[in-house]
């Protein structure tokens, strides 16, 4: 059913609150968009089985420049079941969007994502394009922003490596664009809500600028990339187009202020993991889709990943089966049933989204889809085993890492059967925190006191 006119208003306009920079305005939005729900003005459909673990917020970069808060209501707006963000190099967006996932009664999972250097992969590339050695690494499980004071140094020094590398790469775009020229802390930092910026950022501001201070800007990158004005004019007509081409052309691999990285330029696994693991987290596998010469290796990379702590494994399903080009389709395709099979018989629960880092992906998955169905399901439980994790973590500090967990459950799979269980029976909003702990309880109890409480 449609609301009425002056609700749809209302709706939007408590939407874009979601995305302000003050908290304050993002929490109250939220609320006032629930309150809509309980008078019956806002008629959602129930959750369904569907999920996006891998949504970057606007704290490192959403396409759509969606909040933790507004991931949060996109969720509960579209009976999307399970929500998670995956912020870069930062955990800003942690509290907000379990707090919101609370609120609003989807199930929350957080993560983290960085580029870490695999020394013993130096000659191969992974899932970094073009760079040997470099590879996209994630944890996933947190349930707080902050970190123990034990981790604080290396987490501190794995978001200052980051502003360096963007530094370096402004003072490159900036000589090559003269006389345009951006101010990293005065033009691109206020595009953050909490001063943490990424290559899109300044690409962002990088567009919007060539138009504000440049009087021919048409002609102006034209000349500087060598195209034809026609060829800017149609790039520029689409925004999102146009940034892509930028990023792309300016710091992109043979872009003109792309520097090869060095392995020191990044965190080490080891250093990474320490991080995860001191958060209870679970370190976590990225991949990419099986193309490149270290994922044709991919028994051995994972082999290597999981003596260092791995236990679980990300993949972006949309890039890996909707493409247009058939024979790649199928060769991707093939690629992703691999690793779901291989994956499954290395007991590494699946963790799966669309990372809405770009405009144009895809809120959710389609899942509907005839190339997904044969591996669906082990997306599903991935999302319950998380959230399973989650949750215990929350409450009782008995996730996947806890010293419980190691005591009462032997290996990889007993942890996974044991946290989807626990996420296919806890919903997110009955309250167990007057519970009393659990930690003296056998697995067995835990399932039957959880049960006991859902059904009261």
């Amino acid at each position: 059913m449609k609301p009425p006119a002056s609700d749809h208003h209302e709706i939007e306009r408590f939407e874009q609150g979601l995305d302000s920079f003050d908290p304050a305005v993002r929490r109250e939005s939220l609320l006032a968009l629930m309150s809509m729900i309980d008078a019956g003005s806002v008629d959602l459909p129930e959750a369904a089985d569907i999920l996006n673990l891998h949504c970057h917020s606007f704290f490192s970069y959403n396409g759509y420049g969606y909040s933790p808060s507004h991931l949060a209501w996109l969720g509960r707006k579209h009976g999307i079941k399970f929500m998670g963000i995956v912020d870069f190099d930062i955990l800003d967006g942690v509290d907000e969007f379990l707090a919101a996932c609370e609120i609003t009664g989807v199930r929350g999972t957080a993560g983290i994502e960085t580029r870490v250097y695999i020394p013993e992969f130096r000659h191969a590339e992974i899932n970094s394009p073009g760079e040997p050695g470099i590879a996209y690494h994630m944890g996933v499980g947190f349930v707080r922003s902050s970190v123990v004071d034990s981790a604080r140094g290396a987490f501190v020094e794995i978001r200052n490596q980051a502003v360096q590398r963007n530094l370096q790469i402004m003072a490159r775009v900036n000589r090559f664009l003269t006389p345009l020229s951006l101010d990293y802390e005065a033009d691109v930092l206020p595009l953050t809500p909490s001063g943490y910026a990424t290559e899109r950022h300044m690409v962002q501001k990088i567009a919007e600028q060539s138009f504000d201070v440049i009087e021919e800007p048409i002609r102006f990158w034209a000349e500087k990339f060598g195209e034809s004005r026609d060829l800017i004019e149609r790039i520029v007509e689409d925004p999102n187009l146009f940034q892509n081409y930028l990023r792309q052309k300016l710091m992109k691999r043979g872009g003109v202020a792309y520097v090869q990285p060095e392995g020191e330029s990044f965190p080490s696994v080891e250093v990474f993991h320490e991080i995860i693991l001191a958060e209870n987290a679970i370190p976590c596998s990225a991949w990419l889709d099986g193309t490149s010469a270290g994922e044709a290796e991919i028994e051995r990379l994972l082999s290597l990943l999981m003596d260092k702590g791995v236990a679980a494994i990300n993949i972006i399903p949309d890039r890996n089966w909707n493409i247009p080009d058939e024979k790649i389709k199928a060769v991707k395709l093939e690629k992703l049933y691999h690793i779901v099979d291989l994956a499954d018989s290395l007991d590494l629960p699946i963790i799966v989204g669309t990372e809405m880092n770009s405009f144009g992906q895809k809120r959710v998955d389609d899942f509907d889809a005839p190339e997904l169905n044969p591996v669906k399901e082990q997306f599903i439980k991935g999302a319950y085993f998380l959230y399973g994790h989650t949750r215990m973590e929350m409450l009782w500090g008995m996730g996947y890492q806890s010293q419980w967990s190691h005591n009462y459950l032997a290996g990889r799979k007993a942890k996974n059967d044991f946290y989807e269980a626990v996420g296919r029976l806890i919903p997110p909003a009955v309250d167990f925190e007057q519970l009393e702990s659990k930690t003296d309880k056998t697995p067995h109890q835990v399932l039957q006191e959880l049960h006991k409480k859902i059904k009261e």
